[in-house]
């Protein structure tokens, strides 16, 4: 199997790689869905069964909580009104009121009870992984993530496009990290846009529209955190330990993360670039990765556009 270790020994060899080698890999035609909009509020579109649930308990909450806004403000208002100085100068002495303390106690649990039972089952379908279709690792690295698809022994490292182990000749004009003419040149070279700075990699998570996808995360250095918003997943990566999370997605399209847990200087450049793509061009993907690199004893990386 060809694993991806860090990269210290392999910067040689990925800058021989061919461009030839990267466009054999490229795959057009999607489009841009789990991106952050300027300007605009709220979730990402939900393109899994997870995101949809998060997205109602999201919207469930909200009614609740504006439904008690309203009612404690309008309580407050009427108190205030009705029991002035002005209109009540003598007021009650009493200090208890059963049947109101009876509905200040019943009513909150009935709340609490309701948003549990819209809840936990949400939970319960995050935390029971069910069978793979496709199982990917995903291992956290500063700054960068490496990814194996367990069943098809192929390895890849994926960097945010403009890090520095994304530069080769025909470069010199690209600063690391900075977003000029260079960067979104490089970026249009790798069939992104302007808007993708910070989010596009290198190399993408490629998957298959509607099939079950485990995606197991752990760390080779300090915790990280995979996420996916249109996902609606998360999960942390710790040195040492292997945890899982699963997802379905019903849209092709292109789809981004980041690190969600601060690791580090470099913490704000490792980006998730997954691309969900219809079977037949996820076939097509996959016979061409494993051909580019058959027989290949050195781990390098898979060039998946």
């Amino acid at each position: 199997m060809k694993h991806l270790l860090p990269l210290s020994g392999l910067l040689t060899s990925l800058a021989a790689l061919p461009a030839l080698a990267q466009d054999s890999l490229r795959i057009d035609g999607l489009d841009v869905i789990g991106r952050p909009v300027d300007g605009e509020t709220g979730f990402q579109p939900a393109v899994t069964r997870l995101a949809q649930d998060i997205h109602d308990l999201d919207h469930l909450i909200l009614v609740i909580i504006t439904l008690i806004t309203i009612f404690v403000t309008g309580l407050i208002i009427w108190v205030m009104i009705r029991y002035n100085k002005k209109r009540n100068p003598t007021p009650s002495s009493f200090t208890h009121h059963t049947p109101i303390e009876i509905a200040w106690t019943i009513l909150p649990i009935l709340v609490l009870v309701l948003i549990g039972a819209y809840s936990l089952p949400i939970l319960f379908r995050q935390q029971e992984i069910p069978e793979a279709d496709i199982t990917i690792k995903a291992t956290g690295n500063q700054w960068y993530w490496t990814y194996e698809y367990v069943d098809e022994e192929i390895a890849f490292d994926s960097y945010m496009i403009g890090a520095p182990a994304t530069l080769g000749d025909g470069d010199e004009d690209v600063t690391p990290f900075v977003l000029n003419d260079a960067m979104v040149a490089k970026l249009e070279d790798e069939g992104y846009a302007r808007e993708d700075f910070l989010l596009a990699t290198d190399t993408s998570v490629v998957i298959p529209v509607g099939q079950t996808i485990v995606v197991q995360v752990t760390a080779s250095d300090v915790i990280h955190s995979w996420t996916i918003p249109a996902f609606g997943v998360k999960q942390d990566g710790v040195p040492g330990r292997l945890a899982e999370l699963w997802f379905t997605a019903e849209q092709e399209g292109v789809y981004y993360g980041q690190c969600s847990e601060l690791c580090g200087q470099a913490h704000a450049y490792m980006p998730i670039t997954v691309k969900v793509v219809s079977e037949e061009a996820y076939a097509e993907w996959l016979g061409n990765a494993k051909a580019e690199y058959a027989g290949i004893e050195q781990p390098l990386t898979v060039a998946s556009k």
